[in-house]
């Protein structure tokens, strides 16, 4: 319960009335200081606390014992010679830091309250469990935590992809294609994709980007899928014997012996439950053409001023042999096989947008953060099991960005059980006995509401 504790301190959720420290000394808490959540040392910094007279400036330390100072090794630990509050919900014993002086302590109080709300979150059987108070939450508070999510989310996915430029020695453009062709897996194979991309030596390629052919042969070849045990042994046969798959295969040998490629496992691809226009070879076809074509470069998505030019950037289709094939040797229905609406809506938004405010960031651009923002407030919200749960509990996404913020907000928050960072948690724990009345009365309502087996994360 110390979490409760930070919280309750941090947001002076205290009872209204005079406080005193545990020797009698008046005190007043001007300042409760910054939250310290990763970091070692004291739990809160540069509080500002007034004791009897004395106006001290200093960090805050926070137990649920007093003795947990001494189970913790603060009195040797000289980085907490500046913690000026001890503060705990059982004064069990006087404290002294590692010079041998003795601290003032304050008995916090946790409001029943909270507390009583805190435990419901935890112990809900609904998903989300604050949805009863969702309803009644203003739309300034809504809209400003969404907001915060969306940059949350967008702060994410630059740390991401700068690993990404980090794991590529410093290429952003690498890293661009890395970042590209783990969302062309579109979830089930956005891991394999990534994995691929990172085994494609770009340098390479780019000596054959002329050749589409060429670029193919290595594209599925790079991806293992150009080895006759990739192939289910009921297709074996007939894709051995296609022509094109041949082809493809002694180009590929070639090129691998050139420039010492060796494929990934073709082990780490799934088919199993996919539509066929999502197959692999359909999506690394297309990543071949978007290439070729010379829309995948980094510098042609910086230069998109507007949601158009972006997607008309990522319009792509499969390469002559897969628009008649979605396996080899296997004819299929002559189609183009363009990017669906959906599937370049994803795109932009798991991709383009991320990168843009990346980049932005990286080379401290706000222009390119704010076009991100504005782009992501253009696009249609996405539509999937998150945001249908968050509509049935009364958040409705009306654009990407609205989305986007409702994803983050389910993972990195409702799954972790994380109530005391989330705003809405926020408002949760201080609703008064009143609401937690009123909100008991809306249970019936609140079971039509709250989505059937939302305790299961889609």
């Amino acid at each position: 319960m110390e979490q409760l504790l930070h919280y309750t301190w941090k947001h002076k959720m205290w009872p209204l009335g005079p406080l005193a420290t545990t020797d009698g000394r008046e005190l007043e808490v001007i300042d409760p200081g910054l939250h310290n959540r990763r970091d070692s040392g004291p739990d809160f910094f540069n509080a500002k606390v007034r004791i009897g007279s004395t106006l001290w400036v200093g960090n805050i330390e926070i137990h649920q014992r007093s003795a947990d100072w001494y189970l913790h090794h603060h009195d040797r630990d000289e980085a907490y010679n500046n913690v000026v509050l001890h503060v705990v919900e059982q004064a069990d014993t006087d404290v002294r830091n590692q010079r041998g002086e003795y601290l003032p302590q304050f008995v916090l109080h946790i409001p029943d309250t909270v507390r009583t709300n805190y435990e419901e979150l935890l112990k809900t059987d609904h998903y989300p469990p604050c949805y009863q108070i969702i309803p009644s939450l203003s739309t300034l508070t809504v809209h400003a935590w969404i907001a915060a999510l969306q940059t949350e989310r967008l702060e994410q996915k630059t740390q991401a992809i700068a690993q990404r430029a980090r794991q590529c020695n410093g290429s952003w453009e690498d890293a661009y294609f890395v970042t590209l062709a783990r969302n062309y897996g579109f979830g089930i194979n956005g891991e394999a994709f990534e994995q691929w991309a990172q085994g494609v030596p770009l340098a390479a390629v780019g000596k054959h980007r002329d050749d589409l052919f060429q670029i193919e042969a290595i594209f599925l070849g790079q991806a293992g899928l150009l080895e006759p045990e990739s192939i289910p042994e009921r297709h074996r046969q007939t894709a051995l014997a296609d022509d094109y798959f041949q082809r493809l295969r002694n180009e590929y040998r070639y090129l691998a012996h050139k420039f010492s490629m060796k494929p990934m496992d073709f082990a780490q691809w799934r088919f199993l439950r996919l539509r066929p226009q999502n197959f692999p070879y359909i999506r690394l076809s297309q990543l071949a053409q978007l290439y070729y074509e010379r829309r995948a470069s980094l510098s042609a998505l910086l230069e998109c001023k507007t949601i158009d030019q972006l997607c008309e950037l990522l319009k792509t289709h499969a390469t002559p042999y897969w628009q008649q094939h979605y396996l080899f040797g296997e004819l299929s229905k002559p189609n183009a096989k363009h990017l669906s609406p959906a599937s370049l809506n994803l795109l932009m938004i798991n991709t383009a947008i991320p990168m843009l405010f990346a980049m932005g960031r990286h080379r401290q651009k706000e222009e390119w953060c704010d076009r991100a923002f504005d782009f992501l407030e253009q696009l249609k919200a996405e539509q999937n099991r998150i945001t249908r749960l968050w509509e049935e509990c009364g958040l409705s996404a009306k654009s990407a960005g609205d989305s986007q913020a409702l994803i983050q907000l389910k993972r990195e928050y409702c799954d972790r059980r994380d109530c005391l960072r989330c705003r809405i948690g926020y408002e949760y724990l201080k609703k008064s006995t009143e609401t937690t009345a009123t909100t008991a009365g809306m249970a019936a309502t609140a079971a039509v509401t709250a989505p059937a087996g939302t305790a299961t994360a889609p």
